[in-house]
């Protein structure tokens, strides 16, 4: 293949090679896919029906839960068709346009994770000063700049990616179409070098989100134990903990699966360790988040329950 104009498609990389195992893949997929759509389209729910969860924590939970939403209807429907009917295919649009779904959605979880953090120290840190800097047209144009600013990455990345010339084949070593391994197959060193330069301004402009994130969790946590122990009750100390844990688990799950699978050392590096990888941070971080929010949050608890009984009673 001289150039990426004669690639009509690409070949992923397929999760099992006998029928038997194919077919596990796709009731597992199906499981976990059904599992995080229905997690999170309870917590949309919940969070859009329930007046007093209209708050700057709960408004930006709803936004991630859309990014979790998102991420794991682009990369798990096509494995699963993959899986089911054997095949490895995916068309060179196709390929193009999960590219850019996943790496919007996927930054724009960054973000929105970014701008939790600072809810929860603002929240814990200066309470007197919350109403003000998280009104409702601050957190409105906040989780629009994280969209916005997710939708020119991807965007930028998509268009860089695919004006690159293809001569390396048109095999991916991954289940779903992903930048690294496309670049693998590109023959312009200039060209690549050019993604490389952007993929560095991009993990610097992540480093300084997780400078940011470290030091809030810093001030957050003197801020926990200079006050929040000092809470004579035990309700009080446990719903101060209960609105930092979550944001922090998700957080923490979010970056060691992507941080791993990208920056772990050549040497230990394999076409099935790197698929597992893939699935961890692909595929668990959208079907654990509700899990994660909704066991150690009250509040959304009880509306999803709510919620749920609702629904039922009406059938």
């Amino acid at each position: 293949m001289s150039n990426s104009s004669s690639i009509s498609h690409f070949l992923l990389l397929p999760l099992a090679d006998t029928r038997q195992l194919q077919l596990l893949h796709f009731c597992l997929f199906l499981g976990i896919s059904l599992a995080a759509l229905l997690a999170n389209g309870l917590i949309i729910s919940a969070v859009a029906c329930g007046q007093h969860l209209h708050s700057p924590m709960f408004f930006f939970l709803l936004n991630l839960a859309l990014t979790d939403l998102g991420s794991i209807c682009t990369t798990v429907p096509k494995a699963m068709h993959n899986s089911l009917w054997g095949t490895s295919h995916i068309s060179y649009s196709a390929c193009a346009a999960q590219v850019f779904l996943f790496m919007f959605f996927i930054s724009a979880e960054f973000s929105l994770l970014t701008i939790m953090c600072y809810d929860r120290y603002v929240s814990l840190c200066k309470p007197l000063h919350y109403g003000t800097l998280l009104g409702s047209r601050a957190c409105a144009h906040m989780a629009a700049a994280a969209w916005a600013s997710a939708f020119l990455y991807a965007l930028m990345h998509t268009a860089n990616t695919f004006s690159l010339p293809l001569c390396q084949g048109n095999a991916l070593g991954q289940f779903f179409c992903e930048i690294p391994h496309i670049l693998k197959l590109s023959c312009s060193h200039s060209n690549s070098f050019r993604e490389l330069g952007i993929i560095v301004f991009s993990a610097c402009l992540a480093f300084g989100c997780f400078v940011f994130m470290v030091f809030s969790y810093v001030q957050i946590f003197r801020a926990i134990f200079r006050a929040v122990l000092r809470i004579p009750s035990e309700q009080g100390r446990h719903k101060a903990f209960s609105t930092c844990l979550p944001h922090l688990a998700v957080l923490s799950l979010f970056l060691s699966t992507g941080f791993f699978a990208y920056l772990k050392p050549p040497s230990i590096s394999s076409p099935s360790l790197d698929l597992a990888l893939s699935l961890l941070y692909s595929v668990l971080p959208p079907a654990l988040n509700p899990l994660i929010y909704s066991l150690r949050n009250q509040e959304l608890k009880a509306a999803v329950w709510a919620l749920m009984a609702g629904r039922f009673k009406k059938h």
